[in-house]
C-alpha cells in the first residue's frame, strides 16, 4: 500500500511488516519534502514515525484515545487521518494547525500546544470511560522532556493510586526542544542502559515455579524475590513505585518490539508505562545530527544541505539583545542569576550559560518552580531574571501571585514571545500576560520601543531592589542592534513623545510604535496633527503625562498587540476614571475577545483590525466627535 492510498487507520490495519516499514520511509519522505516549504516542527515528527504507525495499526481510533503531549509531535498522526493533502498549508493563515484541533480531526480528542497536560488529561478520560461502562484504551504519548513537568508527576501519582487501565507511551528521544536536564532524566538514562525487565522478572517467576521440590515455597515468596530482584535489574524503579507496570526499553523504530510490547501492554491490568526509545529527527542527516534542538520546529529549508530559506530581520533577535545585556550586567554583578524553565535555546541564553556556568539554571519544563526559585533567590538579596515565554508564565501564575508580588521580592521578568507569534498559533500568543499581571500589587511592566531601550530596561530591572519587574519583548528581530553605549536608567513610571501633534494622540508601545507612526505620517498628509507616545510603562502609567493630556481636552486612542480585555488601554480608563474626570474621549485598539489562531503575524493583525488604514479611520472618527462634543 502506498501512502496516497491512506485515508483512515483502517487502512493500514492488514499491512505486513515488510509494508509498514516501505510506509515508514515514504512518510519520513513527505515530511522532509513538504516541510521544507511550509516549516514546522520536523525533528519531533520524524522520530516518532514507526511509533504512531504501530498505534494506529494496534488500536481503534477514534474509539482508543490518543492523546498526544504538546502535540508537536502529531504530524504522523494526521497524515494517517485523513489530512496529508492538507500539508501544504501547515501553520499557515486558515490552514492545517502545527498541532492537534478537535475541529480539524474526529480523531484529534484533546488540544495541545504546552506539556505535560496528557496524563491527566487522560486520567479524566480514564475515569469516564469507567463511569460509563465503556471499553476501550487510553493512550497518552509524553515525551521524557514533557515528564519534568510538574503537572505530569502529579498525574503519575494519580494514576497509579487508582490504578485505572492506561497505556502510557513514554517516547523517550533525550530531548524536549533542548537536551534535558535533571534528576529524573538521569534515571531514564539508566533505564535505558537496562535490560528489559518485565520480560526478565516474568520468565524468572516461572523457571522458580518448575524448580523440582523446592517450588513451591519459592513461588510462595515470588513477590518478594520479584521486588528484590527488580531494584537490581532496574536502577530506581521510579515508575513501579509509583503504581505502574513497567515495560522497556523498547526500540521505537522496531515494529517486531514495538508489536511485542503493545500485545504485552493490553493483557495486563492497570497502568502501565511503555519505554519506548526513539531518535529525533530519524532518517534526515542535519536533524538526526542536531544536538542542540535547532531542527525541533524550523522554517522553510534546503533538502540538500539543511540550510535555513527563511529571512532573518536585519537587527539582532529580541531574545538575544536580551540576554546579551543580561550578560554585561552579570560581568561586573555576580548576585546577577539567569533561571529558565527549558528554554535555554529558544531565548538565546547560551552564551550566557557558557560564560557563567554556574548562574544559569534550567530548571526543566516546570515554569511553577522556576518562578519559586526566582522568588527564593530574591529574598536573600541575590538579582533573578526570570526569562520565560508569555505563553508559559501563564503555568506560573499562582507564584507570581503569593510567591512573588505578595512578597514584594525583586524578581525581574523576562517576558519572551509577547504579542502575537506566528505560525505556533492561539496556543503560543503572548496576548494574556498584561492581563493577568497589571492587577497585582507591587509589579511593574514595561516594553522597549527599540534594542537601545530594551538594554536599559533590563540594567533598570537589575538595578532597583523594590520589587518586581517584568519586561516584554516580541518574537523575532529588533530593528537595529543597539547603541553600544553605557546603560542608563529608565525613569519608572515614564513616557515618551515621540512625535508632536494637537488635534489627537495616540498611546501604545512596543511593536505598536511603528504602525503609530505610519498612520500619524499618513494623517498629516489629510490635515491632521497626531502625537505618538511611547507608553512603555504599561504599569505604572505616566500620571502626569495623562492629567497634561485630559487638560489639552484631545482624543486619546490607545493600541496593543494584546487583548483588550483588562490590557493597557483598560488601565488608561481606570485612571482616568479614579481621577473623577468627565473625559469621554479615550478610545481602544486590540486584540478580540476569540482566541487567535495560526498565521503570519502581518495576517493575524490584519484579520484583527491592528492595521495603519483603521488606526487612521478611528482617528477620522474620533477628532470630528470631540470637535462636535466640545
Amino acid at each position: 500500500m502506498d501512502l496516497k492510498d491512506i485515508k483512515t487507520p483502517s487502512d493500514i490495519k492488514q499491512c505486513s511488516i515488510d509494508d509498514l516499514k516501505k510506509l515508514s520511509e515514504e512518510v519520513r519522505q513527505f515530511l522532509i519534502q513538504e516541510l521544507s516549504k511550509t516549516g514546522g516542527h520536523l525533528g519531533p515528527n520524524l522520530g516518532v514515525v514507526e511509533l504512531t504507525i504501530a498505534l494506529h495499526h494496534a488500536f481503534d481510533s477514534p474509539k482508543d484515545k490518543f492523546i498526544w503531549d504538546v502535540g508537536h509531535q502529531a504530524y504522523v498522526h494526521k497524515m494517517l487521518t485523513g489530512r496529508m493533502e492538507g500539508f501544504n498549508t501547515l501553520r499557515q493563515y486558515r490552514g492545517l494547525c502545527g498541532f492537534p484541533k478537535r475541529s480539524e480531526s474526529e480523531h484529534d480528542v484533546w488540544e495541545t500546544g504546552h506539556s505535560s497536560t496528557s496524563l491527566s488529561a487522560a486520567m479524566g478520560m480514564a475515569i469516564a470511560r469507567d463511569i460509563r461502562g465503556e471499553d476501550h484504551a487510553v493512550v497518552p504519548i509524553i515525551g521524557d522532556g514533557a515528564l519534568t513537568g510538574g503537572m505530569a508527576l502529579e498525574a503519575l501519582n494519580h494514576i497509579g493510586h487508582e490504578q485505572k487501565n492506561m497505556i502510557v507511551i513514554l517516547n523517550d528521544n533525550e530531548m524536549s526542544i533542548a537536551p534535558n536536564v535533571g534528576a529524573l532524566h538521569n534515571v531514564l538514562g539508566r533505564l535505558r542502559s537496562g535490560q528489559r525487565y518485565n520480560y526478565v522478572k516474568d520468565e524468572m517467576e516461572y523457571l522458580l515455579k518448575k524448580v523440582p521440590a523446592i517450588g513451591g515455597r519459592l513461588a510462595s515468596t515470588a513477590e518478594r524475590l520479584k521486588d528484590s530482584m527488580k531494584y537490581l535489574v532496574v536502577p530506581g524503579m521510579f515508575f513501579e513505585e509509583l503504581g505502574f507496570t513497567y515495560y522497556g526499553p523498547i526500540d521505537g523504530h522496531s515494529y517486531e518490539d514495538l508489536f511485542r510490547s503493545i500485545r504485552y501492554a493490553k493483557n495486563t491490568e492497570g497502568p502501565i508505562i511503555l519505554h519506548v526509545i526513539t531518535k529525533k529527527g530519524k532518517g534526515y542527516r542535519p536533524a538526526e545530527s542536531d544536538k542542540i534542538g535547532t531542527w525541533h520546529g524550523v522554517g522553510p529549508y534546503k533538502i540538500d544541505s539543511g540550510e535555513s530559506l527563511k529571512k532573518s530581520g536585519s537587527g539582532p533577535a529580541w531574545s538575544k539583545v536580551i540576554s546579551d545585556s543580561l550578560m554585561k550586567i552579570a560581568k561586573d554583578d555576580e548576585e546577577v542569576v539567569a533561571i529558565t524553565p527549558a528554554m535555554t535555546v529558544g531565548s538565546k541564553l547560551e552564551d550566557f550559560k557558557k560564560e557563567f556556568p554556574d548562574r544559569l539554571f534550567d530548571v526543566g519544563i516546570a515554569e511553577q518552580h522556576a518562578t519559586t526559585v526566582s522568588g527564593g533567590l530574591a529574598a536573600v538579596g541575590m538579582k533573578p531574571f526570570l526569562s520565560i515565554y508569555s505563553t508559559f508564565l501563564q503555568r506560573g501564575f499562582d507564584q507570581v501571585v503569593h510567591d512573588i508580588a505578595r512578597q514584594n521580592l525583586p524578581v525581574t521578568f523576562g517576558i519572551d514571545r509577547a504579542g502575537l507569534v506566528g505560525a505556533d498559533g492561539e496556543t503560543h500568543q503572548g496576548v494574556f500576560d498584561i492581563s493577568f499581571l497589571r492587577h497585582l500589587p507591587n509589579m511593574r511592566i514595561m516594553m522597549p520601543k527599540d534594542a537601545t531601550e530594551a538594554q536599559n530596561m533590563v540594567y533598570t530591572a537589575l538595578s532597583q531592589k523594590d520589587g518586581p519587574m517584568a519586561i516584554r519583548y516580541p518574537r523575532g528581530n529588533a530593528k537595529e542592534a543597539p547603541k553600544d553605549v553605557a546603560f542608563e536608567l529608565v525613569p519608572i513610571g515614564s513616557w515618551e513623545v515621540l512625535r508632536k501633534g494637537q488635534d489627537s494622540v495616540i498611546l501604545t508601545f512596543g511593536t505598536m510604535l511603528d504602525l503609530a507612526m505610519e498612520a500619524a505620517e499618513q494623517l498629516r498628509e489629510d490635515g491632521l496633527s497626531v502625537r505618538v507616545v511611547n507608553a512603555r510603562f504599561i504599569k505604572p502609567l505616566d500620571e502626569k503625562m495623562i492629567h497634561h493630556i485630559v487638560k489639552e481636552n484631545i482624543p486619546i486612542l490607545t493600541i496593543e498587540e494584546h487583548a483588550l480585555q483588562g490590557g493597557f488601554g483598560s488601565a488608561v480608563l481606570e485612571f482616568i476614571e479614579q481621577q473623577d474626570y468627565l473625559y469621554p474621549y479615550v478610545y481602544r485598539m486590540g486584540l478580540p475577545d476569540y482566541f487567535v489562531e495560526h498565521g503570519s503575524v502581518g495576517e493575524l493583525l490584519e484579520e484583527t483590525g491592528l492595521t495603519v488604514e483603521n488606526v487612521k479611520k478611528k482617528i477620522k472618527q474620533i477628532v470630528p466627535l470631540q470637535k462636535k462634543r466640545a
